[in-house]
Formats: structure tokens, C-alpha cells, sequence
């Protein structure tokens, strides 16, 4: 069975490749400093509130905070704070956000539990592995029944990461493993409104695994067949074809862990290669909104159905996070503004008409095939004095065939942290090294609160 081969490659896992090792530590640092810029928003407030009204035993931290409260409470915190500003990490091939399910589990389990920093590290290892797998075994399939796929798979790997935490065996793993199915799900109906549950997801998804393994430990079980099925999740909550055995194919051999991708842009990622190619277009002929005639958006079938919705209206969003799925929109405002930044999804700046009747002029041709968000871009841009400019990249910025460098990807972080961001970047540089995370969450929380001061007093 899929599910116990998973487990016990899980659970056995004592190294992993240089490369895998350092891929895991760019996306929790990533991760961190998502969560401060999700903790400084305030984006992330109303889950960050009802975790502490939850309250529990004081197991784990809230990130951005001194406070404990119970594992799965803060989990609930944490991966909403993590996937508050849509600016984490993607892994193309299940179009997932692997962060934002994995950390949480990882840090509010190894906390609790009182594991060293590279247990936690190992262990994020394998929820990454098992979030990519198990969303790319149904390429497109969640979000096409109008899942998550996030949500979806996320269940599954904060389950075996909490299961790896508490040392559950193997045949508690597999209980874990088929209960979490049972939580899965995320419905995409935010799409089309100002709904705030897209950001919950991850949240959801990580608490929901850390009680799935706390019940396989007390003497709960589950299904061994939660994916080939039969009534497995791919069987229930995937369209199309589904690959389940794919999960395990190539454990400890393929590390996927390696192929997610970092956003350079706090949009939603299957815009990223557009706006790609807009910007290469800028690059060539320096144009402003009041030059451009049209703008014609070469996009992939499934990422169209995701960021060029027209059932809802793409050129005045409804929210902030409508925006960030609104390609048009995002395409118009990188033309008025010169580039993307946190600031171009606020509330004033959506509310911009000369943004919106530039997104007006934006076109849409559907093409291409393959996985969305590894396609190709290209824009034609007609400009008022009969030039025409082409924008084309081949994939688009911060995946595995095109990463971020060091340097850009810690320059995002202290874009996102502000005051405090070189003692957060040590203290994450370091964390594997030390006995246990609490120098690390310290220095997150005195990072929060630093910049929250700063903003009162300024």
C-alpha cells in the first residue's frame, strides 16, 4: 500500500543530499519571513486571535509572538500567517504551497516535543516530499473539482511530519495518514468574492494533520487504501487522471524538495510568467499606461481558469487577495507602478481607476500545454505609435530551472520583515545547529514586535 510505503520511508529517513538540505532551509526561511510580513499586515489577525482563544496547553508559539498555546492551535496560527500574503513558495508540478503546510507542523510538533533543530529540519524534508507528491500525482485535478490542492495534500504531510515528531510507528503512521484524508479539502469559491479562506487553508490543513496523528496515537484508525482507493482522495476529490503510485516512485532518489519554486511577486504564482514577460517587454521599449493600445497574454488553459476567471470582474477586484488572482490587474499595475511590490495589493491601491482601465485593455489568448505554472510567457504590447513589443520567457522567475539567488531571496525577506531582518537571518542561518527552536522563535517574535513598535511610534 501506497500509504505504508510512504510511512516507512518517512519514519526512516536519517540524511538526505546537500542540495535537498539546502533547498528545505531557503523555503522555511522563505517561510519566516512570509509569516512576519503576514504577522506585520495584520493579514493573519483573525486566525492568529481564535488560536489564542484556543489556547491549550502551552506546547508550541505563535510566530510573531511569545505566547504558547496548544500544537495544532498554533499550527492553525502559523500556517495562516505563513500563506497570509500569498508571497510563499510553489511547487509547480502540484501546484501546491509546500511551506505553509510544512512549517507549521514542523515547528509547533518539534517545539512541543522538544527536538533539536536538525530533527525539525529532517522532518520538513519529508512533509515537503510528501505535500509535492501527493498534489502532483493529480496535476491540476484539485484545482479543476474546485479544491485546494494545498489543503488537500497538506493534510497529509503535516500528519507525517507530526507522525515522524512524536515517533508514532509505522503502523500508526499509516492510521495518520488515512485519517487526514478525511480532513482533506479547501474549497477555491474565494476566487469570485473578497473571502478571506484561501489564507486559512494551510492553516486548516496543518492543524487538521497534527490531530490525525494525536489520534492514530490514542488508537484511532484509518484507511491503508486513502490513495489508490478504492473512495481514496483522488478517487473523491481529484478530476482527470491521477497517478497515486507516484507518490513513492523514486523516494530518497528524487528529491522534490529541490523543484519548488520562490515567488519574486505577491501574486498568485500562475501569473508570475506573464508578468515575466511583460516586465521583458518594459526591459526592451520604456512605455507607460497612456502608450499602450492593448496588451495580448499568451495563457496556459489551467492557469487561465485560475487568474483569468471572467465570471467575476478582472479589472476591479474585489479584495486585495482578488487582485493577486487577477492577471489583468496584476499586468496593469506592474505597467503604472514599474514593478510589484506588497504595497500594490493594498486596499487604496485596488481601488485605482487608472489600473483598472489598463487592465481593461489587457487580452487574453488561451494556449499551451503542459503544467501551468512551469509554461512558458509571452505578451504583445500595442503601443499607441504603432510599435509593437514582444515580451517571451521561457519559465518564469524563482522556480528550480530559474532560482532566486541567495542574495535576491534574502533581500525579499527583509522586504517582508523590515527592522530586524539580519538577526532573523542568523538565527535561522543557524538553527539546525542548536538543541532546540527556541532561540529561533525568540528572535521571530522580538522581530515582530520590534516593527510593530516602530510603526506605532512613527
Amino acid at each position: 500500500m501506497i500509504a505504508h510505503e510512504l510511512a516507512t520511508w518517512a519514519l526512516g529517513l536519517t540524511d538526505v543530499p546537500a542540495p535537498v538540505r539546502r533547498a528545505a532551509e531557503r523555503h522555511l526561511l522563505d517561510g519566516f519571513g512570509t509569516a512576519v510580513g503576514g504577522f506585520r499586515s495584520g493579514s493573519a489577525a483573525p486566525a492568529v486571535d481564535v488560536a489564542l482563544g484556543l489556547g491549550g496547553p502551552a506546547e508550541a508559539t505563535i510566530l510573531g509572538t511569545t505566547t504558547k498555546v496548544s500544537a495544532p492551535a498554533a499550527a492553525l496560527a502559523n500556517g495562516t500567517l505563513v500563506h497570509a500574503l500569498d508571497f510563499d513558495d510553489t511547487h509547480a508540478g502540484g501546484l501546491v504551497h509546500a511551506t505553509a503546510v510544512v512549517l507549521p507542523a514542523a515547528f509547533a510538533v518539534g517545539e512541543q516535543g522538544g527536538a533539536s533543530g536538525e530533527d525539525v529540519l529532517l522532518a520538513a524534508v519529508v512533509g515537503y516530499e510528501a505535500a509535492c507528491r501527493i498534489a502532483a500525482a493529480a496535476p491540476h485535478g484539485f484545482h479543476a473539482r474546485g479544491l485546494h490542492a494545498t489543503m488537500v495534500a497538506g493534510v497529509f504531510s503535516s500528519a507525517l511530519v507530526a507522525a515522524r515528531l512524536t515517533d508514532l510507528d509505522v503502523e500508526q503512521t499509516v492510521n495518520a495518514l488515512g485519517i487526514a484524508g478525511s480532513q482533506a479539502g479547501g474549497l477555491l469559491a474565494f476566487l469570485g468574492t473578497g473571502a478571506s479562506t484561501k489564507q486559512l487553508h494551510p492553516g486548516f490543513a496543518s492543524q487538521a494533520g497534527i490531530v490525525a496523528a494525536r489520534l492514530a496515537a490514542a488508537g484511532a484508525t484509518g484507511p491503508e487504501t486513502v490513495f489508490e482507493g478504492p473512495h481514496g482522495v483522488f478517487d473523491a476529490l481529484a478530476a482527470g487522471e491521477a497517478d497515486p503510485k507516484s507518490i513513492v516512485e523514486g523516494l530518497g532518489d528524487r528529491w522534490e524538495t529541490t523543484r519548488i519554486g520562490i515567488k519574486p511577486y505577491a501574486a498568485c504564482q500562475l501569473s508570475h510568467v506573464t508578468l515575466d514577460a511583460l516586465q521583458d517587454a518594459l526591459d526592451e521599449v520604456g512605455f507607460g499606461a497612456d502608450d499602450v493600445v492593448s496588451i495580448t497574454a499568451r495563457v496556459h488553459p489551467d492557469s487561465a481558469s485560475v487568474v483569468c476567471d471572467t465570471s467575476r470582474d478582472l479589472t476591479r477586484p474585489a479584495s486585495p487577495y482578488a487582485a493577486k488572482f487577477s492577471l489583468p490587474w496584476s499586468a496593469a499595475a506592474l505597467v503604472v507602478d514599474g514593478a510589484i511590490t506588497l504595497e500594490t495589493f493594498d486596499p487604496a491601491s485596488i481601488a485605482r481607476e487608472s489600473v483598472a482601465q489598463l487592465a481593461a485593455r489587457v487580452v487574453v489568448v488561451v494556449t499551451g500545454a503542459g503544467v501551468a505554472a512551469d509554461a512558458p510567457g509571452h505578451v504583445t504590447v500595442v503601443l499607441r505609435d504603432g510599435q509593437r513589443v514582444e515580451g517571451i520567457v521561457s519559465r518564469s522567475a524563482g522556480g528550480p530551472d530559474n532560482p532566486l539567488s541567495d542574495e535576491v531571496l534574502r533581500r525579499k525577506l527583509t522586504g517582508n520583515v523590515g527592522p530586524g531582518a539580519d538577526r532573523l537571518l542568523d538565527a535561522i542561518d543557524s538553527f539546525p545547529a542548536r538543541p532546540d527552536l527556541q532561540h529561533l522563535l525568540s528572535v521571530v517574535a522580538h522581530t515582530a514586535t520590534e516593527h510593530s513598535q516602530q510603526k506605532r511610534t512613527a
